[in-house]
């Protein structure tokens, strides 16, 4: 596949009883829809574990130019009847268009994934990107089941605060308990950090892999 600029990251939770007519709606149509337009060159949906809303999909952009395509314009302006109709009935909606920052490298199959989302403000954000970088991620991915990190910035987004998203794909839930996070946790660059508010006010979501659809025209 080729190489990945950005992402949409986008949390909601179904109507009261509608669940399976849900998932039916991603699986069937949204997904495909957007895997449709070039530029889509992979779409995740993720169970929550620990947090809400309940669920997550993470579609990854090999072009950000495809946000920009009147094909994805006409699917955000003039959606069908279906879509039209769930997205009026979700709660928790989230939706976050984000460029990516830097990238681990590629993973193995991950069972969950870990997100962390920050509203960095500006004069932190040296600091703030020198520490994911050059300490926190090098020390998580010491633990084995800790696969791959993934850095983003928010470009637009709607549901919260947030300008950094760091997503961790993981091989299992018990890696979050590792001594190597541990270890991360504790290290010198964070300390500074963790005393400002911004930083105690991130969002933080455990999920587990639901399904994954990829466009093979992107491959």
């Amino acid at each position: 596949m080729t190489g990945m600029q950005g992402m949409l990251f986008s949390q909601m939770e179904p109507p009261p009883g509608r669940e399976e007519e849900f998932h039916a709606w991603y699986d069937e149509e949204h997904i495909p829809a957007r895997l449709a337009i070039s530029g889509f060159a992979a779409a995740s949906r993720y169970e929550v574990v620990d947090g809400s809303p309940r669920w997550l999909a993470v579609y990854e952009l090999s072009d950000m130019a495809a946000l920009a395509t009147p094909e994805y314009r006409t699917l955000k302006t003039d959606p069908s009847d279906r879509t039209r109709d769930m997205l009026s009935s979700v709660t928790g909606f989230t939706r976050f268009t984000c460029t990516l920052v830097s990238d681990s490298g590629p993973a193995g199959d991950h069972t969950h994934l870990a997100v962390v989302a920050f509203a960095v403000p500006e004069e932190d954000e040296e600091r703030f990107d020198d520490w994911y970088e050059t300490e926190h991620s090098p020390l998580l991915l010491r633990a084995a089941d800790w696969l791959r990190v993934r850095r983003y910035r928010v470009v637009d987004g709607d549901g919260g605060p947030w300008t950094h998203f760091a997503v961790h794909e993981l091989a299992s839930a018990e890696v979050m308990d590792s001594p190597e996070r541990a270890a991360a946790r504790r290290g010198p660059k964070r300390a500074p950090l963790a005393e400002k508010e911004w930083f105690g006010d991130s969002g933080r979501w455990l999920y587990r892999h639901h399904v994954r659809q990829v466009c093979y025209l992107d491959q």
